[in-house]
């Protein structure tokens, strides 16, 4: 059955693509869902009328997708895991978590379904996940698996150089005050040896 896509569909084509394709699938799935319309004259000439709309869309979407592969390439994101003795994970890192990670981390929207992992991921360390982004366009994150005890460590770390760095600016300001202070102790005695 001929049936013309009004959105994208994985696999098949993108919205105003005329496809082939099993009776029931479109029966059932397609036409029920919105995601296409039955390929009638009527809405082949609309079509037509619409091919300018759609190229325009198309565009649109093609440099959104050209600028989220771009992102993601420069993110690299960390997931906290529980992590056994040997590095192994309890369990593995989800698609959701890697999807939550990038909302939270990077500010970028991942749909968890784009995101393919292939097999999970069941050790800490660093892994390349790629996420479909739109038709063929394809990007790449750096996820950093981290055990709860090494991120509490690394925080505890972070949370030290910064007290330290602190300490460091409060004797330096308290450095400066001293030189001000000596500074103008200095100048009444300047004056008076001057008369």
């Amino acid at each position: 059955m001929k049936v013309i896509l009004l959105q994208e569909l994985k696999g098949k084509g993108g919205e105003g693509d005329v496809i082939d394709v099993a009776a029931g699938f479109a029966n059932n799935y397609l036409l029920t869902q919105g995601i296409a319309v039955k390929a009638t004259k009527g809405n082949l000439k609309q079509l037509e009328q619409r091919r300018h709309n759609i190229a325009k869309r198309e565009e649109t979407r093609l440099a959104d997708a050209a600028k989220m592969q771009e992102a993601l390439e420069k993110t690299s994101i960390k997931v906290i895991a529980q992590v056994g003795d040997e590095g192994q994970l309890f369990g593995s890192v989800t698609a959701q978590m890697i999807a939550d990670a990038c909302k939270e981390q990077a500010g970028l929207e991942v749909d968890r379904r784009r995101i393919e992992l292939g097999k999970p991921i069941k050790t800490a360390g660093e892994h390349e996940v790629v996420v479909s982004i739109y038709r063929d366009i394809k990007g790449t994150v750096k996820v950093n698996v981290v055990g709860e005890n090494d991120a509490e460590e690394a925080e505890a770390e972070a949370e030290e150089a910064a007290a330290a760095e602190e300490a460091a600016e409060a004797v330096a300001e308290e450095a400066v005050e001293a030189e001000a202070v000596a500074a103008s102790a200095d100048e009444p005695e300047a004056e008076a040896a001057a008369e």
